[in-house]
């Protein structure tokens, strides 16, 4: 290859200090070096990076390409050079967290932020996931940690001991609707007979090959998929459906009137919620989050507690 890191710093040097001897002073080489690297480089590629006619030498439009290209590749591998040292000291390159739905992303602001503060160069990547889709993520190596699983996820992959399961908290359900929805004003308990004539807002499971997971949904109910909590929180604030909302996530707006709390004939437990990781994964990201998970403050703010 005729591109060479050292071609692309002097490159650099020169572009950054404005002239071959100010970048011959920052890399600590005789002015000679430099040009001789650059015409050694202009030969090998067989073309002209540098105008020399005027007073200054000024760069062509491939050698201002070579330059603008060049730096892409020196920031990538100084990144290698780093992630390569990161990984020696035990801290992940990256570490890939998926949240369930009821996890709302805001309540981690400030643990990213008190995690910022190790200084330990290991990026995270966030993304969401529903009901089994938490679980097929981590199955699928996709993630390294989930936050805010159903507990009662696939026993099979439960109990095959690669996967680390703690308790994140308990989510308490009420069944609400909006005061202009029909199930507003019909006397309680609701039954499920009249419950099921109505529509449902349910958010979809993002799982592709496991066994989809469902809950609070009757058998034949019509239903409004919706991909996140709050567009199901929107739906039923709209009218659009009933269904079962958090009761953290449906409080203000029950006090306020936007939405009525309806006594059922079968309420909807209140359901446990995991974090879950795989136990060969010994990184010290990993392992930051997992102590701070432990702390019952930062679980009850995670679930909006």
């Amino acid at each position: 290859m005729n591109i060479t890191l050292e071609a692309l710093q002097i490159l650099d040097a020169i572009d950054r200090k404005g002239s071959f001897a100010a970048a011959a002073m920052a890399l600590d080489k005789v002015p000679s070096a430099i040009t001789y690297s650059i015409r050694k480089l202009e030969e090998d590629l067989d073309v002209l990076l540098y105008d020399r006619r005027g007073h200054r030498a000024k760069l062509t439009i491939a050698g201002a390409e070579l330059l603008m290209q060049g730096r892409h590749l020196l920031n990538a591998a100084q990144e290698l050079e780093n992630r390569v040292k990161r990984t020696a000291t035990g801290w992940e390159s990256e570490l890939r967290i998926v949240l369930d739905g009821v996890i709302h992303f805001d309540c981690l602001l400030p643990l990213i932020k008190e995690f910022e503060q190790q200084a330990c160069g290991t990026r995270l990547r966030f993304s969401q996931e529903v009901l089994s889709g938490v679980w097929e993520a981590m199955i699928s190596g996709r993630a390294d940690l989930a936050i805010g699983a159903a507990y009662d996820g696939p026993n099979a992959i439960r109990m095959q001991g690669d996967m680390q399961t703690r308790v994140l908290g308990s989510i308490e359900w009420v069944f609400a609707v909006a005061p202009e929805h029909p199930l507003a004003q019909a006397p309680e308990p609701l039954s499920a007979e009249l419950i099921q004539t109505y529509r449902a807002v349910a958010i979809g499971d993002t799982g592709l090959n496991l066994p989809s997971m469902t809950a609070g949904l009757l058998s034949g109910q019509d239903t409004l998929t919706v991909p996140t909590m709050p567009a199901k929180l929107a739906a039923q604030l709209a009218a659009l459906g009933c269904g079962h909302l958090p009761l953290n996530i449906a409080a203000p707006h029950l006090q306020s009137g936007a939405l009525i709390e309806k006594k059922t004939n079968n309420q909807r437990p209140t359901e446990t919620s995991c974090y879950l990781w795989r136990n060969t994964n010994k990184g010290k990201a990993l392992h930051w989050f997992l102590q701070k998970l432990k702390d019952p403050d930062i679980q009850s703010k995670l679930l909006g507690n």
